[in-house]
């Protein structure tokens, strides 16, 4: 059952990841190229601000995205560590 709710949770970083990318870009595409209306009134516009969205945007989803991955990849270690001195225990 736990093995369940750790592959579940692991497909759901995945998704995560994918949807703020795509969040990303979209907001960097509407602020750079979009009716500046649609963002909040005074908020700068062009193509300089969509960069800057999409940079700053870019670093944001590479650091929580890898932290996800990085706690993923710490249960993994553990569990093939564990699992190896299982192993060299029964020798």
């Amino acid at each position: 059952m736990r093995d369940l709710f750790i592959n579940g949770f692991e497909i759901l970083v995945g998704v995560i990841v994918v949807i703020l990318a795509v969040a990303v870009v979209a907001v960097a595409g509407l602020a750079a190229f979009g009716n500046a209306g649609m963002m909040s009134p005074g908020a700068p516009s062009g193509p300089l601000a969509g960069l800057a969205i999409l940079v700053g945007g870019a670093l944001y989803v590479l650091f929580v995205g890898g932290l996800m991955y990085l706690g993923l990849g710490i249960y993994q270690n553990t569990k093939r560590t564990a699992s190896a001195m299982e192993k060299l225990a029964t020798r």
